[in-house]
């Protein structure tokens, strides 16, 4: 198999396998994965965004209209169901206007992504001192608070759509 044959979504379930694989064996003990980084670009790539520098603080990308996004994802797991966003710093400072999250399933594929308004999140999160960040859960129900989108359909196809053209590709062989 060349690697390079294959979509991103193929590779990260791959990459999804083998962690499985290395846990079950006692050589891993948790199932860290590229979900950030590809969330990140199936997020700006799909969704006509522009990511901004990693050194920048408090957003993502940004819209052509200078909107701020933060990008967050989370891989759901056999083992670890919870819809709890990695931290989010300074969400007093409003240094976004609004976080899209996505929810992946355990093969990586989309589960289900929200765009959510700086205002939701904030209702919505609860301070942690011990972190001295907020925790925020991007559950289902988001879907039918005030300003949410549900983009689950547009990043789903985006995934799709990669699959049928590598498998175009194949038969073109």
């Amino acid at each position: 198999m060349e690697l390079k044959h294959l979509t991103e979504l193929e590779l990260l379930r791959l990459h999804g396998s083998i962690l499985a694989e290395l846990r079950r064996r006692r050589v891993c003990r948790t199932s860290n994965s590229p979900v950030a980084d590809y969330t990140e670009w199936l997020v700006a790539s799909h969704l006509g965004l522009q990511l901004v520098g990693n050194s920048r603080s408090g957003h993502d990308a940004v819209d052509t209209d200078g909107t701020r996004y933060q990008i967050k994802g989370r891989r759901l797991t056999a083992s670890n169901g919870s819809t709890q966003l990695s931290a989010i710093r300074n969400l007093n400072n409003a240094d976004f206007d609004v976080l899209i999250g996505v929810m992946f399933n355990e093969d990586f594929s989309v589960a289900y992504a929200f765009k959510v308004p700086h205002a939701v999140v904030l209702a919505q999160s609860r301070y942690q001192a011990h972190t001295n960040s907020h925790r925020f859960f991007l559950r289902r129900t988001l879907r039918d608070e005030p300003g949410v989108q549900d983009v689950t359909r547009k990043l789903s196809a985006a995934q799709h759509a990669a699959a049928d053209r590598r498998a175009g590709r194949a038969g073109r062989r």
